[in-house]
């Protein structure tokens, strides 16, 4: 019996991980789009996104608003992550970055080291990851390695606090 919930129990995690991760996905996807044409609405284009494009439209209902609120969080706190990103990546400003690469260390660095709702090694993997996903052959090695930079820096920050 206990061997029967231990399975249930690990289908029910390994489900959620899977509709954490495509959430992720679709932010990626779109916070790429904004990034590519900034004179979108932040608004109109999510919900086009979220209901209208094929990326989206037969997403669960709970992976796509876990893909806004990530998002909006991403948005809201760019020009802070970027400035973050500036001071520790010697010689890549973000803007002359990849721009799907900004984009995943962005998303990437909210969750794991502003809003810490990932631990740091599933960060740097779940980058290292979507960058194996959607950038260029080098991404994953340039994502991973900013991410351990990232890992370093605030390291260095709570030691000193």
């Amino acid at each position: 019996m206990a061997r029967l919930q231990k399975q249930k129990q690990k289908k029910y995690i390994g489900r959620k991980f899977e509709a954490i991760h495509r959430s992720r996905e679709l932010a990626v996807q779109f916070l790429y789009s904004l990034d590519v044409c900034p004179e979108q609405n932040f608004d109109e284009s999510l919900e086009l996104f979220m209901n209208v494009e094929e990326v989206a439209k037969d997403d669960k209902p709970e992976v796509k608003e876990r893909c806004r609120d990530i998002a909006a969080e991403v948005w809201n706190h760019k020009n802070d992550i970027d400035g973050l990103l500036l001071r520790i990546v010697t010689g890549w400003r973000p803007e002359r970055m990849v721009s799907v690469d900004r984009t995943i260390l962005r998303l990437m660095v909210l969750e794991g080291f502003i809003m810490k709702t990932l631990p740091v090694k599933s960060a740097i993997s779940e980058a290292t990851t979507l960058a194996c996903n959607f950038g260029t052959k080098d991404s994953s090695r340039f994502v991973n390695g900013v991410m351990h930079k990232v890992a370093e820096y605030f390291t260095s920050e709570e030691a000193k606090s």
